[in-house]
Order: C-alpha cells, then sequence, then structure tokens
C-alpha cells in the first residue's frame, strides 16, 4: 500500500458527498464503495436516474424510461429528453476562475477567463449560423492542443453540429481516412504547428484535405500569417471570433444526438468512426469527473493530449465540474523531461494526467521533479494509455510527492471514459487499478462466458453504459459494431484486454487480449514482457509477438531496441532472459531476443503489436498496416525485410 486517503479526506470528497445525498433523497445508505457499486451495477436503471437527478440536468421533454430493455448495442437512454452538452459547459461560468489556462513551447502561460471564452464561442456560433452550419452537419478540425479548438468544438456543440478533429502530427493520408468518411462542412486547420523546438508547415496537407473531400463549405485557418493562398476561399479565425457581446444560445437536442465522432487508430484498416451521444457523454463525464477523479470547482485540471486522441475531449468534462481545464501544446520532452513538472509548479496544478509511458521515460532519465520543483499545489496524479506497471507507482511516490492520490485508469476511445480508474476513498496499491468505475458492470470472463475471481480472463462489460457507441459512422446495420465487441460473448461487451478482479477488488490489466501471447494454452500478458525488460538498462524499447505455426508449435520473438551505442550481445539476452524468468516463469522465456532499429506506435503512442505479428505470419504488409497511422511509419521497414527472410 503506497497511499490511503485520512478520514478528513474521505468526508471531503465528492463521492462521500453523493453517498450522503444518496441517503437523504433516496434512503439508500451504504458503508462504503463497494456496497455502492454493486448497487450501480444491479439498478443501473436507478444508478443512472440518480446521475440526471444528482447533476439536475437541464433538459426538456421527459422519459418514461431510463434505458430500453434490448441487448446490446441497440440500448437507447432517456428517450424523450433533449439537452445540449455545452449549456452545461457554461452553466458553471464564473469570474472567480479562469476556464483555460494554456501554454506552449512558444508561449508563456495564459488564462482565459470565462467572459472571454463565452464572447468568442458566441461569435463563432453565429458565423457558424451565418454561413448555414446547421443541427447535423460534420464539423472537423486539425488544430494542435490550443483554446482554439475548444472554442470550436463548444461553438459547433452549441448548434447541434457534430464534431471531429486530428492534431497535426497526423499525415495526410490518415486524416483523409478518417474525415472523408463523415463528409464534413466546415473544417478549422492550422497551417503550421510547433512540436519539439521544430515548426512544421502544414499547408500542403490542408490543400490536400480541401481537395479530397468536398464535402467542405467552410475553411478557416487559426494562423498568425496574413497570406493564405489555398485553391478554395478561406476565413482567418479573427474574422470569427470579432464580434462581442452577442447572445450565446444553445440548441437542446435529442439525449442520442450525435456529439462527435472519434476514430480509432486505424494501423490495421481503415478506423472506425466511433460516434457518441450528447447525453451520453454529458453524464458519463460528470459521473466520472466528479466522482472517480474528485474533480472540484476552481481546481485546476491538465492531462496531457493532443486533439487526436479522446483524452483531449475527456478532459473538456472538466468544466463541467466547474474546474479549471489546463492545455499544454506541445512535446512533453522539449526541451527535456522536466518542462511539464514545471508547468505544474507554475500553474499551480491540482490533478495532472499523463500516461504510463511518460512516467517510465521519467524513470529511464533519472528524473526527480521532487528535488526540482515546489509541487505543493498537486493533489492527484492520472495515469492511461497503456498499463502502468509497478515501477511506476513506484517512482511516482518515491520522486514525486508521498502524500498524493495516484489515479490509473483505463478505458478507450469506445466509450471516451474509463471503465477502472481511481477512488478516492479507497487505498493505492501499487500495480493496481483501485476500482470498478460506478455503473460500469465489469467482470473477467473465461473462453465460456464464466465469471472469474483474482483470475486473469478477458475483460466484459455485461451491462450497457450511455456513453457507449450509438453506432458507428456508416455502419447502418451495426456490422462492424458487433464485429468490435460482440462476436465472442453475445449480449456482453468484450474489450480486447486481460484483466484480473483482485481478492480487494482492486483491477490489474496485462494488455491486449487481440495481441495475446498463447503458449500452449498459457496466456501470457505482454504487459509483464514489457515490465520485465524494462528492468534492463541497456534496452531502450521492446515488442514482444507470439507467432502460432501450423503444426501447432508456437515463435514468440521479443524485439529490443538498444540504447545509443550499445549492441546486442549474449550477455544481455541473458540478462533479459533471467529477469523474465525471475520476475513471471520459464513459459514468460521470449524463444529468441532479435536487435530492431524502432518499435511502431499508433499516433496517440500505443505499441501496436498486431499488424507486426500478421507481417510476420505472412500478411501482405499493404492490407494490415495503415501508415498514416503510425507515429514512425518506417520502424515497419525492419519487420517487412525480417518477414521476406
Amino acid at each position: 500500500m503506497l497511499w490511503q486517503p485520512t478520514n478528513e479526506s474521505r468526508d471531503n470528497t465528492n463521492l462521500k458527498q453523493f453517498m450522503l445525498w444518496l441517503g437523504e433523497k433516496r434512503g439508500l445508505h451504504f458503508n462504503d464503495y463497494q456496497s455502492l457499486w454493486q448497487w450501480s451495477v444491479d439498478n443501473h436503471n436507478d444508478f443512472w436516474e440518480s446521475i440526471w437527478q444528482f447533476f439536475d440536468i437541464l433538459h426538456d421533454g421527459d422519459f418514461d424510461q431510463v434505458s430500453s430493455p434490448v441487448e446490446m448495442p441497440y440500448v437507447s437512454w432517456f428517450e424523450g429528453t433533449k439537452l445540449n452538452y455545452a449549456e452545461h459547459v457554461f452553466r458553471k461560468a464564473n469570474d472567480q476562475f479562469p476556464a483555460i489556462i494554456y501554454k506552449s513551447e512558444s508561449n508563456d502561460i495564459k488564462e482565459v477567463h470565462w467572459k472571454e471564452l463565452q464572447n468568442q464561442v458566441a461569435s463563432l456560433q453565429h458565423f457558424l449560423q451565418d454561413r448555414g452550419i446547421k443541427q447535423g452537419d460534420r464539423i472537423v478540425a486539425y488544430l494542435p492542443c490550443i483554446p482554439e479548438a475548444t472554442v470550436a468544438f463548444l461553438a459547433s456543440n452549441s448548434i447541434g453540429a457534430i464534431w471531429s478533429s486530428c492534431s497535426p502530427d497526423f499525415g495526410t493520408t490518415s486524416v483523409i481516412d478518417r474525415f472523408s468518411q463523415i463528409r464534413p462542412t466546415v473544417l478549422f486547420a492550422v497551417d503550421r504547428y510547433q512540436y519539439g523546438g521544430k515548426v512544421f508547415d502544414k499547408t500542403e496537407v490542408i490543400q490536400n484535405l480541401i481537395t479530397a473531400i468536398p464535402s467542405l463549405q467552410e475553411i478557416i485557418i487559426v494562423s498568425e500569417k496574413s497570406t493564405l493562398l489555398f485553391n478554395k476561399p478561406v476565413t482567418h479565425w479573427r474574422e470569427t471570433i470579432n464580434k462581442i457581446n452577442l447572445p450565446l444560445n444553445f440548441i437542446r437536442l435529442p439525449f442520442s444526438h450525435p456529439i462527435w465522432v472519434l476514430f480509432t487508430s486505424g494501423t490495421t484498416g481503415l478506423p472506425k468512426a466511433i460516434t457518441h451521444s450528447q447525453g451520453g457523454i454529458l453524464i458519463e463525464q460528470l459521473k466520472y469527473g466528479t466522482f472517480h477523479n474528485d474533480f472540484k470547482s476552481g481546481e485546476r485540471c491538465f492531462w496531457y493530449t493532443t486533439t487526436g486522441w479522446m483524452m483531449w475531449n475527456y478532459i473538456h468534462g472538466s468544466l463541467l465540474a466547474g474546474s479549471t481545464m489546463v492545455l499544454y501544446d506541445g512535446s512533453p520532452g522539449y526541451p527535456d523531461l522536466y518542462v511539464l513538472w514545471k508547468f505544474i509548479q507554475d500553474a499551480r496544478i491540482n490533478h495532472f494526467g499523463t500516461s504510463a509511458g511518460f512516467v517510465l521515460a521519467n524513470i529511464k532519465a533519472g528524473i526527480k521533479p521532487s528535488k526540482n520543483f515546489e509541487l505543493s499545489s498537486l493533489r492527484s496524479i492520472g495515469s492511461t494509455g497503456s498499463t502502468l506497471p509497478p515501477e511506476g507507482f513506484d517512482w511516482i511516490y518515491q520522486e514525486v510527492k508521498k502524500e498524493l492520490w495516484l489515479a490509473s485508469m483505463s478505458g478507450g476511445t469506445d466509450v471516451c471514459s474509463a471503465f477502472v480508474g481511481g477512488n478516492p476513498m479507497w487505498p493505492v496499491y501499487s500495480g493496481e487499478i483501485q476500482c470498478r468505475a460506478l455503473g460500469c458492470s465489469l467482470e473477467a470472463f473465461d473462453e465460456n462466458g464464466k465469471s472469474l475471481t483474482d483470475e486473469v480472463g478477458e475483460m466484459v462489460i455485461t451491462k450497457p453504459m450511455p456513453s457507449m457507441p450509438i453506432y458507428f459512422w456508416n455502419d447502418p446495420q451495426f456490422k462492424r459494431y458487433k464485429e468490435s465487441y460482440f462476436e465472442m460473448y453475445p449480449g456482453v461487451w468484450r474489450h480486447g484486454d486481460w484483466t484480473k478482479i483482485t481478492a480487494r477488488e482492486g483491477v490489474i490489466i496485462y494488455g491486449r487480449s487481440d495481441a495475446t501471447l498463447n503458449r500452449g494454452g498459457i496466456r501470457i500478458g505482454t504487459s509483464e514482457i514489457y515490465r520485465a525488460v524494462g528492468k534492463i538498462k541497456e534496452v531502450e524499447d521492446s515488442l514482444i509477438i507470439c507467432i502460432e505455426k501450423e503444426s501447432g508449435e508456437f515463435w514468440m520473438p521479443l524485439f529490443v531496441v538498444m540504447k545509443n551505442g550499445i549492441e546486442l550481445t549474449d550477455g544481455i539476452r541473458q540478462k533479459i532472459n533471467k529477469t523474465i524468468r525471475a520476475d513471471y516463469s520459464p513459459r514468460h522465456i521470449p524463444d529468441e531476443i532479435i536487435a530492431a532499429p524502432d518499435v511502431p506506435y499508433t499516433i496517440s503512442g500505443k505499441k501496436t503489436e498486431t499488424p507486426v505479428k500478421k507481417i510476420l505470419m505472412g500478411k501482405d504488409p499493404k492490407e494490415v498496416v495503415n501508415a498514416g497511422a503510425l507515429r514512425n511509419p518506417s520502424s515497419m521497414d525492419f519487420f517487412i525485410t525480417l518477414a521476406k527472410r
């Protein structure tokens, strides 16, 4: 156990206030979180209705039932009601705290106050309506993590338009693969952006987008340049927000009306266009941010993200809680890995969100934040993106802060939230996610659909959640939707992760089950291998796959990227195998350890084992790899060459 809340801090949590409210308003009394969670999944309609009432959702119309009594994925929620996400954001507007705090590589910290945000959103709203943009139109953005992206989203949402975004590090093909699916009317874009101290010109990409997506009627450029040359008329950002004191209006929409389209990584095919609902995202973000992140009014909430990762959409939920949303545009490692720790100090951040990869990079670099910065404002650290190993937990408490709540979480683009995550009323144990989220009926299943306790199984969700996709765009028969989640267990959502519910109701994630290491029927989580290899100081990065041969045999190679100037020797191979054996078992030892120049990552920063596996099994690389979806597409060249050999 690395941390536990005090009695005072437990009593001050939003969760505690919700429990007291349930007792007062509904006569429901819970002694602990686990009994509350059990009620929330056993009586999921009552639970989600209580969320609706607790947060006093602004709406028109009434609902006869909370959810329709049909099998997933056809469930509908709160039918008959109309609401608007942006209206709930501005419901929290005040002059006590800034709405947004923003910093970039090239600019100092800037505060955007609620009045300024409201003026800009209202001006842009009127601009869009004057240009004929209406409810249901798609508006897309090719923007970095800047306040203008938030203004554009809120203005779009206020009139019922459907949002989607990609960050400027996405290549042309990758963006076209996404945006062309939804036939957008409006494009917001930057013609250049800075990352890692370098400026990247994106005018050619914008030109290609305009040519490739004929549905575009309006192109709005966020730029510092005065001359913009494209083959279609464009509007400068300043022209859209130059009116002040216009009324900000909100069109209330059916609960199930799309709020945005998020896209999967698309590493093995055309990205799936996951479509979420206004109401589902609203009540999920209110629930998760308020109870599982414990966001409070006036607190400063940051998550390092780009507009191409669902965490950008997610962190906007902090505005729903009356918190200040904190944004950073740039590399987390430029000019060095101290940049975000200094940002915590200077911006007085209370909740700092990051990825397991960032934490592990800090460990390898020997970073010691507490010795270099004043971090008294920091109350919690959130981690997601991939599994945070025990070493990551330990480092945070050793090198960042002892009195700190670490909330590791896991969810995905699929629900734009987390299934499992933080619990400010429970202790933090090394290597373990604290709890299953309220309203999330998550279990570990074996192959026969039997629920497991304290054993590794397939992560499944047995009851619907409002933030599950309403559909995939261009998938009217729900074919791709059902293939993605419901093929293994009909009517039960299979998420594609190996997980274990521990005896103390914590959760451990062992990696993707679709990239499973399966040797002779023994399942091995990729995260276990990566955790062990991460201890080898000579190794920079690694990738593990397991190939099943027709003969019934298995080949499990481990690919390692060595640190600069270090060669892979038999001695290092022995050290790796010895560490894996000692930490886990002889079955975990790879059949071969091969030096590779690089490991492929998606643009959102996740290792991608499956395409490598398929290539080494003889599949055509053109069929299994979408280079535009990779952060480092040239990393695949090594594996393609290896497959030919």
